[in-house]
């Protein structure tokens, strides 16, 4: 089927991918493949949530690009060729260039010089690097090299599943799950020299996607508890060749504890980094098989707990619909009350003004009586006195305020013109 990348984008901004894929013969994660390798951005599981609850949802919006025609070829069994037995030497060559491409994830080009760029760190502690946007590893020294190899084995076989696997960008808002380090889960942690170590994590979360569900990956080896000496200034495993091989005159001003340190041991912990969905699996090795053999075993779990974490998200969507629907609710709630007490307020306000209005009314009429019956009185004296109080009486005009009442009401201020109600 042939379209272009505006039609391909309408087709998926109508229907989630799961649902439209059939349409073209693919699965949803090629559908969505094929969506990234063009540039065309598709709603997640949140937006086909808030439309299925009548909430308003916002579609991503196409970048500008050449609207080129994109041809969607339907998936089916390919017949098995018969092997040629004249192989060209450029074909070989060709194969073994390809297995050497594929030998290394991209995920993982650079990281074990980031990761060996750490803080000081003592013996029996995790490595913590300066640099915080790293694939999800946790590792000692001395495990780097195999975290390293299990991380590999493990981000191929997911992509060779297309499933890529890559470190999560800021806008997907998606978030890292705390790592339980201990091979045998006990009450307390005794991780580091004083008990308090932090353990170094990413700040963003590394995943992959089954059609649309978001599943975090994160890989630690894990701590196991261990009797710890003190010996020449500095703590050293109970069993080790230092300890057994020390004199009793050595041991004299020693002492033992118990800590948490790295084992060698690994364990894979695939989780939600949706915020508010609490769903984890985790698969640790034993001495009987190690994490490299259990990656098939892993990745056909995670793909059968697809629908069961998207239920989970589904919900904590409506979840999450219905918490800000309360909280919308509670603030009209208290806006409503706001205005209510403003608008008493500007009542009780404007009857205290209008009170005083009044009050400067009735001061004002008896100095403007003193003054016209002054005026009135000067009618029966003399000229030399009229003149002369004439003056003081316009002086003392121009030493009170406006006694005119007209300026004190037009000063005063009415209920609504203090405050007006936003619901009435």
């Amino acid at each position: 089927m042939k379209l272009t990348r505006l039609q391909l984008y309408e087709r998926v901004c109508g229907l989630p991918l799961s649902k439209l894929a059939p349409e073209f013969g693919i699965s949803g994660t090629a559908l969505a493949a094929v969506c990234r390798q063009h540039q065309i951005p598709y709603p997640g599981s949140g937006y086909w949530t808030r439309k299925s609850l009548g909430l308003a949802a916002e579609l991503p919006v196409l970048p500008e690009a050449s609207n080129e025609t994109i041809e969607i070829i339907p998936s089916s069994p390919k017949p098995r060729q018969k092997r040629l037995l004249d192989d060209s030497p450029a074909r070989k060559t060709k194969a073994v260039k390809k297995a050497r491409r594929m030998e290394h994830h991209p995920l993982l080009s650079g990281v074990e010089e980031q990761l060996r760029k750490t803080r000081d760190i003592k013996e029996g502690e995790f490595l913590r690097p300066y640099k915080r946007i790293l694939p999800d590893l946790i590792s000692s020294e001395a495990g780097l090299p195999r975290a390293l190899s299990i991380a590999n084995d493990l981000y191929l076989a997911l992509d060779q599943g297309g499933y890529r696997v890559h470190i999560a960008p800021p806008s997907d808002e998606l978030h890292r799950t705390p790592v339980k380090e201990q091979e045998v889960e006990h009450k307390d942690r005794k991780y580091g020299r004083y008990h308090t170590g932090r353990i170094w994590g990413p700040d963003r979360p590394t995943i992959f996607y089954i059609d649309t569900v978001p599943i975090g990956l994160a890989l630690t080896e894990m701590t196991e508890r261990v009797t710890m000496r003190y010996l020449n200034g500095d703590y050293h495993r109970e069993d080790s060749r230092l300890v057994q091989s020390a004199k009793p005159w050595q041991l004299t001003h020693s002492w033992t504890t118990e800590q948490d340190i790295p084992s060698g041991r690994f364990r894979v912990i695939a989780y939600s980094p949706k915020k508010g969905v609490d769903w984890t699996l985790s698969w640790q090795e034993t001495q009987l098989e190690s994490l490299n053999k259990m990656i098939p075993k892993i990745i056909e779990t995670l793909q059968s707990s697809k629908n069961n974490l998207q239920r989970l998200m589904t919900a904590e969507d409506q979840a999450a619909a219905k918490r800000k629907r309360e909280r919308e609710d509670e603030w009209e709630r208290y806006e409503r009350r706001e205005d209510a007490r403003k608008v008493a307020q500007a009542q009780t306000d404007s009857r205290q003004q209008l009170a005083e209005v009044i009050e400067k009314w009735g001061k004002a009429m008896t100095i403007e009586r003193f003054f016209a019956d002054a005026e009135e009185r000067l009618r029966g004296v003399d000229e030399e006195r009229r003149q002369r109080v004439v003056e003081r009486l316009t002086l003392a005009r121009a030493m009170m305020e406006s006694v005119d009442p007209l300026d004190f009401i037009e000063n005063w201020l009415a209920p609504d013109e203090r405050y007006r109600s936003k619901f009435s």
